[in-house]
């Protein structure tokens, strides 16, 4: 289906036009008839398919055709879109200003890490559009910088992940404060729509057209899977050799833990190659800094937790790589979501070691197959450098250049050089 072929007004099929989108994928083309007709829809899809679109699409559409409600003492938003994470509220804001940059609104994130007088500040001049996470929306909620008074469209995205983050206590508080069910239109979007996500929905939604796109647990088609049965300590060996062997352009490699995300960035920058960790301790600033570096392709490697594993829909990820398998295995599904968005195909590969092989069965259960296994040769390893000490992992500049320079190649032109690392004794301690 065209979005010209849907009852959207003028000045929104302009931005969708301005930001390239011709067709609707599955879940705009389920959803935005509903929507757009005014009535409440809880959405099932997997990540990438389009569903930040659809609700901001059903959001302009509304407020252009509807008569705004008359001004409050305070600010009140007219639209309210709350996200789990901090990392998802600027991609909704970035989205939103992307496809309604031309359209008469005034538009808002808040979320923590950010500087909280400024934030205030800025919602005190009543937003059209707010989008936030539910800790600093609730923390200006009970100061009364603003009221949902003027509120006419809600959408809770990601409602799964609110329950998993323990956010359903703070999301059924605003919802109480909010105008009634039928008195405002209603969206809710999720990875699955378990009984407990669908208990909210029927609870504060007003009868929603349930709409799903796909069985709860499936891997994106297009995601090339495979994985490595490796060493713990022979991981950052047979890394090396990923990297000096696969056409990668960038890379997104998810770590379980903070430090082996930092160790993982001094390791990597010490064989040349410009990495960054995101990891929960770093600044927001910095962390909203090193994402938009790997979006415009400054930075084409980034190593994350699981804090960006969902949320982040960044363009032309050419492939993921799990150095370590998560141990919860929904989120491997999220994680090699971040490959193979908006119609592209993509790569995934997991290193599976002794400490995480455990969530292995797990994971190919849920997914519904087995994953591919390579068995690594001694060609496939690269001998690294001798690891820095732990005081030195945020100390080290990025390199030159994104892959390994001449000086620090040894024979045969790898990293380090050699072929297979020498048996070590295991380090304790690192994970």
């Amino acid at each position: 289906m065209n979005f010209e072929n849907l009852p959207i007004p003028a000045l929104v099929l302009d931005g969708v036009r301005r930001v390239g989108f011709t067709q609707c994928t599955e879940i705009q083309e389920r959803t935005l008839p509903i929507s757009l007709a005014g009535k409440d829809v809880a959405g099932q899809a997997q990540t990438g398919t389009g569903k930040t679109a659809a609700f901001l699409i059903a959001i302009f559409s509304r407020l252009l055709t509807l008569p705004p409600p008359p001004k409050n003492r305070i600010a009140s938003p007219r639209a309210l879109v709350i996200a789990p994470t901090r990392e998802l509220v600027v991609q909704i804001l970035k989205d939103a200003q992307s496809l309604g940059s031309e359209l008469p609104f005034r538009m808002l994130a808040v979320y923590g890490g950010i500087d909280y007088e400024e934030q205030r500040t800025a919602l005190g001049q009543e937003p059209d559009i707010l989008v936030g996470t539910p800790g600093r929306l609730i923390d200006y909620l009970k100061q009364k910088v603003y009221d949902f008074r003027r509120l006419e469209i809600l959408v809770i995205d990601e409602a799964d992940r609110m329950f998993d983050m323990g956010f359903i206590r703070d999301l059924r508080y605003m919802l109480r404060k909010m105008p009634p069910y039928n008195a405002r239109q209603s969206m809710l979007f999720s990875a699955t729509l378990s009984h407990r996500v669908m208990e909210l929905a029927y609870e504060h939604m007003n009868n929603p057209v349930k709409i799903e796109i796909s069985p709860e647990q499936v891997t994106v088609d297009l995601v090339e899977q495979r994985l490595y049965h490796v060493g713990q300590d022979q991981k950052f060996s047979l890394l090396l050799g990923i990297l000096k062997s696969e056409p990668w352009e960038r890379l997104l490699i998810f770590v379980n833990t903070k430090r082996e995300g930092e160790r993982l960035e001094a390791r990597m920058k010490q064989h040349n190659f410009h990495a960054r960790a995101i990891t929960g301790d770093l600044p927001q600033k910095t962390r909203l800094k090193v994402i938009e570096q790997f979006r415009d392709k400054t930075l084409p490697i980034l190593v994350a937790t699981d804090v960006a594993s969902r949320g982040l829909h960044i363009e032309a990820v050419s492939h993921v790589i799990n150095y370590d398998l998560p141990q919860d295995p929904k989120d491997y599904v999220h994680r090699i979501g971040r490959t193979a968005r908006a119609g592209a195909t993509g790569h995934a590969i997991s290193l599976v070691c002794e400490e995480f092989a455990f969530s292995l069965e797990e994971v190919e259960a849920l997914i519904g197959n087995k994953i591919p296994v390579i068995w690594a040769e001694d060609k496939d390893f690269i001998t690294p450098l001798p690891e820095p000490p732990r005081h030195e992992y945020r100390r080290h500049g990025p390199p030159q250049h994104g892959r390994p320079n001449q000086s620090s190649r040894g024979p045969g032109g790898r990293p380090g050089g050699g072929s297979r690392p020498q048996n070590r004794q295991r380090r304790t301690g690192q994970h």
